[in-house]
């Protein structure tokens, strides 16, 4: 299962980064979003599953990791979606590289601090706190970019999926895959790892003992 898991989440990635999302429909903001969310929300936490255990972080991982994580995840997030590096993103293949890679590192440093493999409570309760974070970070952006009153990345029509778009239209598409995907995934993890926490007895919570 975990190598099935690890082999879905690479052709994820190949899928991405060798398909026309960034390749032919590139000068659109909807292709770009749902590279990004393919990246971070799908192929990151398939990568993390399909992990060997021994790379997992053990009980010596930093409790507030997770939420170290989250805040990375943040800044990389809403720094490649400001208009100057969005389209120098779209204009440059070595920046368009530059951001995948970081969208990639912020996605696999969230999901493998987050899901760390510890048994630990406290271990669960940050994650659970830093997948929140991000849920809500995410439905934030999601929202300002959906509702804007005018375009922000550009004035001129895109091809999208085979369909013309004006750049306002192009803008909500995207706001909205960013909605329904990266706030949605990252709120199921979440979820399931509250649900991980209520699991477990109190007594848990506290440093790790030897065994």
């Amino acid at each position: 299962m975990k190598r099935l898991a690890l082999v879905a989440g690479l052709l994820v990635l190949a899928l991405i980064w060798l398909g026309p999302l960034l390749g032919a429909w590139r000068g659109s903001f909807a292709s770009h979003m749902l590279a990004h969310m393919g990246v971070v929300a799908v192929a990151a936490p398939l990568i993390v599953i399909g992990m060997p255990d021994r790379w997992r972080p053990g009980p010596a991982m930093p409790v507030a990791l997770p939420i170290a994580a989250s805040l990375f995840e943040l800044v990389a997030v809403w720094g490649w979606h400001a208009p100057t590096l969005r389209a120098a993103a779209e204009n440059s293949l070595a920046v368009t590289v530059s951001e995948q890679a970081t969208f990639l590192t912020a996605g696999l440093f969230l999901w493998w601090t987050s899901f760390a493999a510890s048994g630990r409570t406290s271990h669960s309760a940050a994650g659970a706190a830093a997948l929140l974070l991000t849920s809500i970070h995410m439905t934030l952006l999601g929202a300002l970019l959906s509702l804007s009153p005018r375009p922000l990345y550009g004035l001129g029509e895109v091809t999208c999926f085979g369909t013309v778009l004006d750049a306002g239209q192009d803008q909500q598409l995207g706001g909205v895959i960013m909605l329904l995907v990266g706030a949605a995934v990252y709120l199921a993890g979440g979820v399931a790892l509250v649900a991980r926490l209520l699991g477990q007895p109190i007594s848990e919570i506290g440093p790790a003992r030897p065994g």
